[in-house]
C-alpha cells in the first residue's frame, strides 16, 4: 500500500488552469474523498495519479519516489470507472482477470486470486454471467473485483456510484468502507455527492476552481468551515448566509443587532448558521413563515424575517406552521460562524446569538 504525496501539481490545459498548484499527502491505507463541484479539478488530479495525464508542473510521489514519468500501467493503480468500463464480450471472470494478462501470472493462481476478490465483493455466482446479465450494482463490483484483482499499490474511484439508485447507494457506500477496511488499501474516491465524501472517508479534500479550499474531517469540514465556499458546498440544506456588519456594539444585520462573543473590529461579515441549528420557539427574532417542505421525517421551513430568508429544520413528518404563521427565530453562539466578507474566510474567535 502506498503514501501518496502531490507537491505543487499544476495541470494546465492551454490558457486554463484545470487544477493550480495543489500540494498534499495521503498516509498508507487512508481512505479520502475530493469534494467538489464540476469542473474544480478533481477528476484531473484523479487521472494524474493514475498516469493518464501528466502534470504540467509538481511532482507526484509514491512511497517517497517520483512517478510523473512512470506510465500508466507501471505505476500498480486500480481504477473503478463512473461507467465500470467493463467488457461486454468477456464473463465477469473474464473480466477480472483482464488486468493480470500482462504480469505473467500462471492461468490457477490467476483464477484462485480472482475467485477469492470475487467473494470478497459478494459475486462469486456471477462468474460465468456477461455484463448484460448484471444489475448496476453488480456491475459496480465486477468493476471493483477488476480492480483490486492485482493487489494496488493505489485505489481510485471515480464517482463509481453516480449510476444507482439511492437505495443501492447507500448499501454500496458500506461495501466499499467495508472492504477498503479489510484490504487496507490507500483509496481516493472523486464525488460531487457530498453525503458520499461524508459517509465513506477518513478524510475530504474540498476543490473548488483548481485549488484546494479546505482539508480535514467530515466533521470538522462540516462544523468548522474555513471559507464561504466550503460552508455553503458541504450540508444539506445548506448552511444559511446572512450579510451584515460587525460593529463595537454587537453584529448589525438589516436593523437588528444581534450579541456578539469575542472580537469585534468592525467590518462586513456573513453570519453562518446550519439550518438544524436555527429554533423557532417564543423567543428570539419575529419572522414569518413562506413554506414549509415535509422532507420525510424532518420539514424544512423559509421564514422571512428582519435577518432575510432563513431556512430552519424540525424533526418532523408533519409540518407544524403553514405560510403566513408568525414564529420566533433564535440560534446559539456555539453554533454560528461568521466569515470575513472580503476573503470569504472564516474570523477566528467571534460567534453571534439571537
Amino acid at each position: 500500500m502506498a503514501r501518496v504525496e502531490l507537491q505543487n501539481v499544476t495541470k494546465d490545459w492551454g490558457t486554463a488552469k484545470a487544477v493550480d498548484d495543489i500540494s498534499l499527502s495521503l498516509e498508507q491505507g487512508e481512505f479520502a474523498a475530493v469534494l467538489g463541484p464540476s469542473g474544480c479539478g478533481k477528476s484531473t488530479t484523479l487521472f494524474m495519479l493514475a498516469g493518464i495525464y501528466m502534470p504540467t508542473r509538481g511532482d507526484i510521489l509514491f512511497d517517497g519516489a517520483r512517478v510523473n514519468d512512470v506510465e500508466a500501467r507501471d505505476r500498480n493503480v486500480g481504477i473503478v470507472f463512473q461507467s465500470y468500463a467493463l467488457y461486454p464480450n468477456m464473463t465477469v471472470l473474464q473480466n477480472i482477470l483482464f488486468p493480470l494478462r500482462f504480469k505473467k501470472v500462471p492461468k490457477a493462481e490467476a483464477e484462485k486470486s480472482a475467485r477469492e476478490i470475487a467473494e470478497l465483493v459478494e459475486i462469486s455466482s456471477l462468474l460465468d454471467r456477461k455484463p448484460s446479465q448484471l444489475s448496476g450494482g453488480q456491475q459496480q463490483r465486477v468493476a471493483l473485483a477488476r480492480a483490486l484483482i492485482k493487489k494496488p499499490n493505489l485505489l481510485l474511484l471515480d464517482e463509481p456510484l453516480s449510476n444507482l439508485d439511492a437505495t443501492l447507494r447507500l448499501s454500496m457506500r458500506m461495501e466499499i468502507r467495508r472492504i477498503q477496511r479489510e484490504l487496507g488499501v490507500t483509496t481516493i474516491l472523486v464525488t460531487h455527492d457530498q453525503i458520499e465524501a461524508m459517509t465513506m472517508a477518513d478524510r475530504i479534500i474540498c476543490m473548488n476552481a483548481g485549488r484546494i479550499e479546505q482539508e480535514g474531517t467530515p466533521e470538522a469540514l462540516y462544523t468548522r468551515p474555513e471559507t464561504v465556499f466550503a460552508a455553503s458546498f458541504i450540508g444539506s440544506p445548506p448552511i444559511n448566509l446572512l450579510p451584515g456588519e460587525l460593529t463595537a456594539d454587537g453584529l448589525r444585520i438589516g436593523e437588528t443587532l444581534l450579541a456578539t462573543r469575542g472580537e469585534t473590529n468592525a467590518r462586513s461579515v456573513k453570519l453562518g448558521i446550519r439550518p438544524e441549528h436555527v429554533v423557532a420557539n417564543g423567543h428570539g427574532i419575529p419572522a414569518e413563515i413562506i413554506s414549509a417542505e415535509a422532507l420525510g421525517r424532518e420539514t424544512l421551513y423559509t421564514a422571512r424575517s428582519a435577518l432575510g430568508d432563513t431556512r430552519f429544520l424540525e424533526a418532523t413528518s408533519a409540518p407544524k406552521y403553514k405560510a403566513g404563521e408568525q414564529v420566533r427565530l433564535s440560534f446559539d453562539a456555539a453554533h454560528s460562524i461568521l466569515f470575513d466578507a472580503e476573503r470569504d474566510r472564516r474570523l477566528e474567535g467571534v460567534s453571534a446569538h439571537a
